[in-house]
């Protein structure tokens, strides 16, 4: 493992971007429908991608890891932004922010099967800790206009947290023939095939309703930033460190998701969070610093 700084510093540069994205997509589900907003955002980072895709397509066919390149691409962005979108609909921002402090544990317990990599019965308490807030969280969380049944989208954010355990396992084992680049670019590749097709089905799906006012054209924009910034930056940033840390070294910053989804939820959107919820949350990030601590 490297003792270089830069791929802490891209790891944390990731985190930030990652954690407005909560922000950004509810936003721009008040005006597109969960599959449109893929659709255009993986069809924006097609395009940026696109004069390096003809050398990516050959260097996957030579290489030809397709069961590993599919596993990765199915858990994250297909499945992965499916349940996190729809989490979106019916959950805030600053709860779905929180339900991301398993990412790390849950990383942490896959490395351990399918990677080889150490766990401690540390990440073991840390983790049951950690699901016994997001459960207390879930339970804890009130109806509103704009999270109309919180239970619910907190165990769609639970799955999402499922299948990125499953995308970073995968872009480990690959990260050892691949760049961060390129794999970056199997996500938006897999991602536009995946979602273009199903935003052009005729499928019912309500628009969010936000407790305070948004021009009419942020939406738009919400759409270009998830595309670009959020895309390249935040993956191409995690892709690289992932490639020199271990899985669950690099997966252990994915705790400043939470921190920066809730503060921007409340901050931006004025999504309200009761006691309850604080002292739940709490709990999570109880279980995640149990997990990450080192024995004496």
């Amino acid at each position: 493992m490297t003792s270089s700084p830069i791929p802490h510093l891209a790891l944390l540069a990731a985190m930030l971007v990652w954690g407005s994205s909560f922000i950004a997509m509810k936003i721009a589900l008040t005006t597109f429908t969960p599959f449109e907003l893929m659709a255009g955002r993986m069809l924006i980072a097609l395009t940026v991608f696109l004069p390096a895709l003809p050398a990516l397509l050959r260097r996957m066919r030579a290489r030809r890891l397709w069961a590993i390149i599919l596993c990765m691409v199915g858990g994250e962005p297909c499945l992965y932004f499916i349940c996190e979108t729809y989490a979106l609909h019916y959950t805030s921002a600053a709860q779905a922010g929180m339900i991301t402090s398993l990412l790390p544990l849950c990383v942490a317990a896959g490395a351990h099967f399918w990677l080889h990599e150490r766990t401690g019965a540390r990440t073991w308490a840390g983790l049951g800790l950690a699901i016994a807030g997001v459960i207390w969280l879930s339970l804890g969380g009130a109806a509103t206009e704009s999270a109309p049944a919180p239970v619910l989208g907190n165990m769609l954010e639970m799955a999402a947290m499922l299948c990125g355990t499953a995308y970073t396992i995968c872009a480990r084992r690959l990260s050892r023939h691949y760049s961060a680049s390129d794999i970056t670019g199997m996500q938006v590749l897999a991602g536009s095939c995946f979602f273009c097709p199903l935003a052009l089905l005729p499928l019912p799906a309500e628009l969010v309703v936000l407790p305070v006012d948004i021009p009419a054209w942020l939406p738009a924009v919400m759409v270009a930033y998830l595309g670009t910034a959020v895309t390249f930056v935040g993956y191409g940033f995690y892709n690289y460190g992932i490639r020199r840390l271990s899985a669950s070294q690099a997966a252990a910053y994915c705790n400043l998701m939470p921190v920066v989804g809730l503060v921007l939820g409340v901050a931006v959107l004025h999504e309200p969070i009761s006691p309850a919820q604080y002292a739940a949350s709490a709990l999570v990030v109880a279980g995640v610093l149990l997990s990450q601590r080192r024995p004496d």
